[in-house]
């Protein structure tokens, strides 16, 4: 048999390196995949040295919407056959409808709705043939809240709830799940980028997990073939309990917790 090989997108820092580690931990070989091709190495070199593990690098921005066959082309030219995917790829950006240009609305929508989704469609139909696989899709429990007003985050995490649920519907018929895994706020790099750390830290402690919880929590609930998967018990009833509000509530909450 061939080795396993897992491929992650993201992964060159936050949930998308602790995957890696995971995986890797498991015996896969990986591809991983980035814009920045530095971290990338360093991360290879660590895990080849740590684990033993064969580690290709792709260096792409799923923002470009070329990006997705080019490395499925580079997965073909080393001859690789993936039996994971994690699609972790997400864009930092505080968005407003009305003042952002369309060039940075549309590369939110590329990297989180239509590079995840042909990712999943293209490599899970290979995934499909061979009989047995998985996929995990990182979307947020953002997809069971309130959208704030301006705010695509919401709409596309809740996208990626329904559509890793729609996929893995058919393709568990085939030995292959699917898993939304929906974090809640997690001890990354990601609000730095995204210019919100100082107001997420005011946040309880008890809201906060960190990466190596939300990827173990993840990668089982992918292996028990849970089709959404929600880390942490205090995220559980917040979903639950966002669940249940009226549409004009969620409304309302929505715009006060406007963040433009």
């Amino acid at each position: 048999m061939s080795r396993r090989t897992a491929l992650v997108t993201g992964a060159s820092a936050g949930i998308g390196q602790g995957f890696a580690e995971k995986l890797a931990s498991q015996g896969y070989d990986l591809v991983l995949v980035a814009r920045r091709r530095e971290r990338l190495e360093a991360l290879g070199r660590d895990l080849q040295a740590r684990f033993g593990v064969a580690v290709h690098i792709v260096a792409e921005d799923l923002g470009d919407s070329g990006a997705v066959e080019r490395i499925l082309h580079a997965v073909d030219d080393a001859g690789l056959h993936v039996d994971f995917l994690v699609n972790n790829a997400g864009f930092a950006a505080r968005t407003s409808l009305v003042d952002s240009d369309w060039s940075v609305l549309n590369q939110e929508i590329q990297v989180m709705v239509t590079a995840l989704t042909e990712l999943m469609v293209k490599l899970g139909r290979r995934i499909v043939k061979r009989g047995y696989g998985h996929i995990i899709n990182v979307a947020s429990l953002a997809a069971f809240a309130p959208s704030p007003a301006g705010m695509l985050y919401t709409g596309i995490k809740n996208y990626v709830v329904n559509v890793s649920e729609s996929a893995d519907m058919e393709f568990r018929q085939h030995g292959v799940r699917v898993t939304a895994l929906c974090p809640g706020f997690t001890y990354t790099e990601f609000h730095d980028v995204q210019g919100t750390r100082e107001q997420v830290s005011r946040l309880p402690s008890i809201l906060w997990q960190n990466v190596p919880a939300v990827v173990e929590e993840g990668y089982r609930a992918a292996l028990a073939g849970k089709p959404v998967c929600i880390p942490g018990r205090f995220n559980k009833v917040i979903a639950s309990v966002s669940g249940l509000l009226p549409e004009s509530v969620r409304y309302q909450l929505g715009r006060r917790g406007r963040i433009y």
